[in-house]
């Protein structure tokens, strides 16, 4: 068995979602001055890796500690498209291998990219294929950067997604081959719109 981490680690001078917060990490108490070593973290519900929730796009949606669990953790299948260019469209995706009610993380050229800041030109999926997943009955999509839509976009691909799914952002997924893993990506228990996410896979 080997486990793979897909999680991006969260630092100072990660990159984040323009009008996001940089994390910031403050200390607290210090075993030097006679206590324990106690941190203040600060950071963004969506900085790094992280799931978002029905909360992110709606007053009356429900939040991370709503999530089903059996989103969060199952078999999954990796999916290659790394040759999609910049837009991911249904086309891309008809003929995959995407069972019903499955967890599938796509691997698009954003794996490819060292982004040491935030890049405009990121992959993302249009409208036509956020449908044909939901078409598809998916229980939990992941990408591999910040925001599965365009940044000039609507919000309609978060809409139909995050509706009727499970939604990782943001996966490291650089040096995972596609196939079938098992996923798991735990949030925090966070009555939130999103939560930084320790994500991995298994493979058998």
């Amino acid at each position: 068995m080997r486990i793979i981490d897909i999680s991006m680690e969260i630092h100072a001078d990660m990159v984040v979602y323009p009008g996001d917060p940089a994390p910031r990490f403050e200390q607290l108490s210090t075993l030097a001055e006679g206590e324990m070593n106690v941190s203040l973290l600060t950071m963004g519900s969506h900085t790094g890796t992280h799931v978002d929730a029905q909360l992110h796009i709606s007053d009356q949606g429900r939040s991370v500690a709503d999530l089903p669990l059996d989103s969060l953790y199952g078999p999954c299948e990796v999916l290659d498209l790394t040759g999609a260019g910049r837009v991911i469209h249904a086309k891309h995706l008809q003929g995959q291998d995407i069972d019903y009610g499955s967890i599938v993380l796509l691997k698009t050229r954003n794996s490819l990219e060292q982004y040491e800041s935030f890049r405009e030109d990121y992959t993302y999926l249009s409208e036509d294929a956020a449908q044909y997943l939901v078409d598809k009955g998916l229980r939990t999509l992941g990408i591999d950067y910040l925001s599965v839509e365009a940044q000039e976009g609507s919000g309609r691909v978060h809409e139909l997604l995050v509706q009727r799914m499970t939604v990782f952002e943001s996966l490291y997924l650089k040096d995972v081959q596609p196939g079938r893993y098992i996923f798991c990506g735990l949030p925090l228990k966070l009555r939130t719109d999103g939560a930084p996410v320790r994500a991995i896979l298994i493979e058998a």
